[in-house]
């Protein structure tokens, strides 16, 4: 028995320790640990509401969209505002850009140099050595494909900020809407962005994806994990957003049924947190207990109907029906280039709705007691916030987060989390050079800044100064 220890396992957003056991050449029990301790919730408590949208972008800077939204869409319900058209659609595209912008980054700055030698010269050194499977010629095309894609990454930046102002942390996200309407030369910049990105993704992107998936087909067999699925549903084309580009549901032992977000739990047994910290959360307030016994992670374990679920584009694609061939490290790389394909098309048509002449927002008047749950997908999965307003003010704020589900810990009933069970199993022919173990955590894109929490002891933390 040997045990490996990776930390921090590079190549993603925030810290995440993995604590392999293997036996035999094969993983026999897997740990994931989020090392960071973190918390916007209680940042927000005793704020103004609408401060929600921009104060929660700063938990990550490579999905602020997804957080503005999630935000934006528990206000919309705490206030009882419908949004215009033009808000709606606007919402979408920058949400959209910030997709296109991760699922790029994803495969060729976090996840490909698991896969293709890359020049000897930092940062790419020091790396693990052995498994590499791709010619020489073919390497060196994906290795020049990877500085490509920065390019290509930058103008989904520009996209989504020519709609939001900025990016990183956009600014026309707000409750009731956007702030900055649809101006007809941002629309026309926009599609000339959009056609570049377009262009990468339907041929160097998709042709990348379609090679690696070739030569490492064993990928489409490793990684399974749970093998359940569930989505929020985003991206709504109606008003009310009774109809969405993405469905919402669950899929668990080969069907898919209906999801009720009543029966979403946290569990803390695990986890640096007190018992009152966990249950559902429009009803509990995160408090941490550092010296907690018998925890191992900053990150909670979210449970569905106390089943562990997998979040993600690849469930996303499953729910729409574009994508069903399997639950795996290979599938979910797959996934999440058919969906920036999708994601990009349905972009195409949200630009010709947009009326320049049309409001793109409503007014919203804050209650003096409200409750509202924003529920949307982030670019790395179900993502949900959850907001009480008492006094006019932010009372108490909850985040459940793509990759408190996809890396959380054990549960009270002794359940590994997504990626703990995916990793269990995996052949490791070389302790030294854990490559398949890294593969694995690489394939479902962590982003441990979004799923921990932070308090500072004896500090005040419902105030600061800008």
């Amino acid at each position: 028995m040997r045990r490996i220890v990776i930390d921090p396992v590079t190549r993603l957003e925030g810290h995440l320790k993995v604590m392999v056991e293997v036996d035999a050449g094969k993983v026999v029990k897997a740990e994931v640990a989020g090392t960071l301790f973190r918390g916007f919730e209680k940042v927000l408590v005793g704020r103004d509401p609408r401060d929600a949208v921009f104060l929660t972008q700063r938990i990550c800077g490579v999905c602020p969209a997804d957080h503005a939204t999630a935000a934006a869409l528990a206000l919309d319900e705490a206030c009882q505002v419908e949004v215009p058209a033009n808000g709606r659609v606007l919402r979408n595209l920058m949400l959209g850009g910030n997709y296109l912008q991760s699922h790029i980054t994803h495969f060729y700055h976090l996840s490909l140099p698991d896969y293709v030698e890359m020049p000897e010269v930092v940062p790419f050194t020091p790396h693990y050595t052995g498994d590499f499977r791709l010619s020489k010629e073919a390497g060196e095309k994906l290795a020049a494909h990877y500085f490509a894609a920065l390019n290509i990454r930058r103008k989904c930046h520009e996209l989504v900020a020519q709609f939001g102002g900025k990016m990183p942390h956009l600014a026309s996200i707000i409750a009731g809407g956007t702030s900055q309407n649809a101006k007809a030369e941002r629309i026309a910049a926009a599609r000339l962005l959009l056609k570049d990105i377009s262009g990468f993704i339907n041929t160097v992107y998709e042709d990348d994806v379609r090679l690696l998936a070739s030569v490492y087909k064993d990928y489409f067999q490793l990684g399974k994990g749970s093998g359940n699925l569930l989505t929020y549903g985003a991206f709504p084309l109606d008003a009310g957003g009774g109809k969405k580009l993405f469905a919402r549901g669950v899929y668990q032992g080969g069907a898919v049924s209906a999801l009720d977000p009543g029966q979403i739990t946290e569990d803390v047994s695990h986890s640096w947190y007190t018992a009152k910290s966990g249950g559902r959360p429009a009803d509990f307030s995160t408090q941490a207990d550092a010296d907690k016994a018998g925890a191992y992670s900053w990150v909670k374990a979210p449970r569905y109907q106390g089943g562990v679920f997998e979040v993600g584009p690849l469930a996303r694609m499953w729910m729409n029906g574009i994508y069903q061939n399997g639950i795996s490290a290979m599938d979910r790389i797959v996934a999440r280039m058919l969906e920036a394909k999708f994601m990009a098309v349905a972009m195409e048509r949200w630009l010709d709705e947009l009326d320049p002449a049309g409001p793109c927002e409503t007014a919203v008047e804050i209650p003096y007691e409200a409750e509202g749950v924003g529920l949307t997908e982030a670019a790395r999965g179900a993502l949900g916030h959850w907001v009480k307003i008492r006094g006019g003010r932010i009372e108490r704020y909850e985040a459940v987060v793509p990759t408190t589900w996809n890396a959380s810990p054990v549960d009270a009933a002794g359940k590994p989390g997504a990626l703990e069970q995916a990793l269990v199993g995996l052949e490791v022919p070389d302790a030294d050079n854990p490559l398949p173990v890294i593969r694995v955590i690489h394939s479902f894109d962590p982003c441990l800044a979004c799923a921990v929490h932070l308090a500072i002891p004896g500090q005040p933390m419902a105030e600061f100064k800008i």
